[in-house]
């Protein structure tokens, strides 16, 4: 990693932006996620987080084939982030006080709620308190099965694996009664199994969506912040959401107020 020191600040040490400046970076986003960080058979990447991604990196005069795409398991962004591995994360990456000490976050890009996903004939799932001695799914490293727990139902059965995809097939085989995390993420989920799947669209929580950088890069921070800016204003921001959201009963939250992380 290049480190330029100028007038004395210490906040001039930027891997994005040494990296952008040879016309390539390196983006972790999640493969796993429909709607927002997707790898179908074609070996193309889709979604809301890799438009944003995009977008970040055509305002740093990267062009699209000079992106690397890795995929990160949401256990693993941390690590990822802070070995080099990647210049940037998007993969719904919730803004907390304790990733913020290992990482910095520019945005947030979008603002989640954590929600519930059901098989379409489920009745009495009708929000967090009713998962009591309930199979709930989710994926290792994340605070959305530990919220429900700690905050609606003591007495739900977590059983949690390394990627949403291997939750809601469980959820479909019937081997789990209910799949949580964003409703964003469920969105996706449900909009490639309507006829199977649903949310119980009853949000209970307040998820920042961030780029993750490596610890101290607020070089890198402010520039993607006025990145993001730059999407809303645009018009592409909500552009992206309804090519990758285009179900019409689904309701994506406004914009954000960008650098509030």
């Amino acid at each position: 990693m290049l480190v330029v020191r100028a007038c004395g600040h210490s906040d001039d040490v930027s891997l994005a932006l040494t990296h952008s400046a040879s016309g390539r970076l390196s983006i972790g986003i999640a493969f796993d996620q429909p709607g927002l960080g997707h790898r179908p058979a074609d070996d193309t990447v889709r979604g809301f987080d890799v438009d944003v991604a995009k977008y970040i990196a055509q305002q740093l005069n990267v062009p699209e084939n000079g992106i690397t795409w890795k995929q990160v398991l949401l256990a693993d962004r941390e690590i990822a982030i802070e070995r080099g591995e990647v210049d940037f994360v998007a993969a719904t990456y919730s803004i907390t006080s304790q990733r913020q000490q290992r990482v910095t976050f520019a945005g947030p890009y979008y603002v989640a709620g954590q929600d519930l996903l059901v098989r379409q004939q489920e009745v009495s799932i009708k929000g967090p308190s009713d998962l009591n001695s309930r199979r709930l799914c989710s994926v290792t490293g994340t605070t959305s099965s530990q919220r429900v727990r700690q905050q609606y139902a003591a007495t739900v059965q977590l059983v949690e694996y390394s990627r949403f995809d291997l939750c809601v097939t469980a959820l479909l085989n019937a081997e789990v009664d209910a799949v949580t995390t964003d409703d964003l993420i469920l969105a996706g989920y449900s909009a490639k199994n309507p006829e199977l799947l649903k949310l119980v669209e009853r949000t209970f929580s307040e998820e920042r969506y961030g780029i993750g950088l490596k610890k101290g890069d607020d070089k890198g921070r402010r520039r993607i912040n006025e990145a993001i800016k730059q999407m809303i204003t645009s018009g592409e921001w909500n552009a992206a959401l309804t090519r990758n959201f285009p179900d019409p009963d689904f309701r994506p939250t406004p914009p954000p107020t960008v650098g509030q992380g």
